[in-house]
């Protein structure tokens, strides 16, 4: 009798294992944001990269403070024939509307919102995560008539909350797996070399608008890139927009992987 009771409990404990790895498969399914890490935890990832056999690459510039080299930007993206993106904070957008305006209207920047006011998004409640989400993209949809529907991270923090206000908003989250870390003063050689030797297939570049050499080192990144064989997308053109998965290191896939 013993005997038994012990494998009964073995079944149940089985079977409430099973339980849960088919509710964490249909989460993945019904939310790309979802990741399985360890075959058995579900959180929250946003898309740090994407999974593709395609040398492709996408630049990106976080707007907050300042618009002096941003057209100094925009002229280098038109001489090297190449699409970037601009997440824009909401006062930033509402400062400098002309240029922004100039960017969108370029046919070289797809615009996201990097939230309305820069706070720390992970601890604020969802309803003024909402707000700041709102407003921003109201802000830039004003100004640039086209929604839009990627978003950055202010400080690149975030947590379940952030990815789920997002993503019930139709915005996906994105994030970087290659830091320039302009805003450190970095010359613009260390700049270039520092982008260059991390850059992979579906990598996604942070940059600023605002680094004091980012300018200057954008031409020689660029022509770097290309030497290498990459060629360069928007961040929109890049990831995937349903039926994916994303790994524990935030790279999205196309298909669910070794579930």
């Amino acid at each position: 009798m013993k005997f038994l009771v012990l494998k009964k409990r073995d079944l149940f404990k089985g079977l409430c294992m099973c339980l849960a790895l088919v509710i964490g498969i249909v989460l993945v399914s019904a939310s790309g944001s979802y990741v399985i890490y360890a075959g058995q935890t579900t959180r929250k990832l946003p898309i740090y990269c994407v999974d593709t056999d395609e040398k492709t690459v996408a630049l990106s510039f976080d707007a907050s403070w300042g618009a002096d080299k941003t057209l100094g930007i925009l002229e280098t993206l038109e001489k090297f024939d190449i699409k970037a993106n601009y997440f824009v904070v909401g006062f930033w957008a509402t400062k400098y509307s002309d240029v922004l305006k100039k960017l969108s209207d370029s046919g070289r920047v797809e615009i996201g919102t990097h939230s309305n006011t820069h706070p720390h998004m992970n601890k604020k409640s969802k309803s003024e995560m909402k707000l700041e989400l709102e407003t921003s993209v109201n802000i830039i949809e004003e100004i640039t008539g086209k929604k839009p529907d990627l978003f950055r991270a202010p400080f690149g923090e975030y947590n379940d909350n952030l990815l789920t206000v997002a993503e019930e908003m139709g915005l996906y989250t994105i994030q970087w797996d290659v830091d320039s870390l302009d805003w450190k003063n970095l010359s613009a050689t260390e700049i270039t070399n520092r982008i260059l030797g991390k850059v992979k297939n579906g990598s996604i570049v942070l940059m600023h608008n605002d680094g004091a050499h980012t300018p200057e080192a954008l031409p020689a990144i660029i022509t770097g890139l290309k030497n290498k064989g990459f060629s360069f997308k928007t961040i929109g053109e890049l990831i995937y927009r349903d039926n994916y998965s994303i790994d524990h290191t935030g790279k999205q896939i196309k298909e669910i992987k070794n579930l």
